[in-house]
């Protein structure tokens, strides 16, 4: 099965100068957690509710004034959407991540694979388990 089959279309981005606000706003309309940020069709970093609040609220930042392309996460892990749905399992495990940005081969966004799609849309249980298992392993906290 390949990541086109399972993934989540219609995904919308955000541009590296908009506000952490609007990106804020964003998310809660269309009711995300993250969103893609790009740069004339092309992704150039993910920005995470947990980025708003741990790298620009947490440091000062007025959302009102400050762009996400200073809190967002600039290196995007990605999949081309011809890619077999292990293979984006083995990233998220590897990267221990949740969400995984979906490309074309010119590139460009067409879509977004998360943990649950991956459960629901493969049918493979034992996948979805293993993936989820190794992204939710805890982190060494820094002390």
């Amino acid at each position: 099965m390949h990541i086109h089959d399972v993934m989540t279309l219609g995904v919308e981005c955000i541009p590296p100068t908009a506000t952490i606000q609007e990106a804020a706003r964003k998310m809660r309309d269309l009711d995300v957690g993250s969103l893609p940020i790009c740069d004339k069709n092309r992704l150039v970093g993910m920005l995470t509710d947990r980025d708003i609040a741990t790298r620009a609220l947490a440091d000062g930042q007025d959302p009102r004034k400050a762009p996400v392309r200073e809190c967002m996460t600039p290196d995007v892990i990605w999949c081309f959407e011809d890619q077999d749905v292990t293979e984006a399992c083995d990233l998220m495990k590897e990267n221990q991540i949740r969400r995984l940005a979906v490309l074309n081969r010119d590139k460009q966004l067409v879509g977004i694979v998360s943990l649950g799609d991956l459960a629901c849309e493969t049918h493979d249980e034992e996948l979805a388990g293993a993936t989820l298992e190794a992204v939710s392993e805890p982190a060494e906290p820094r002390r």
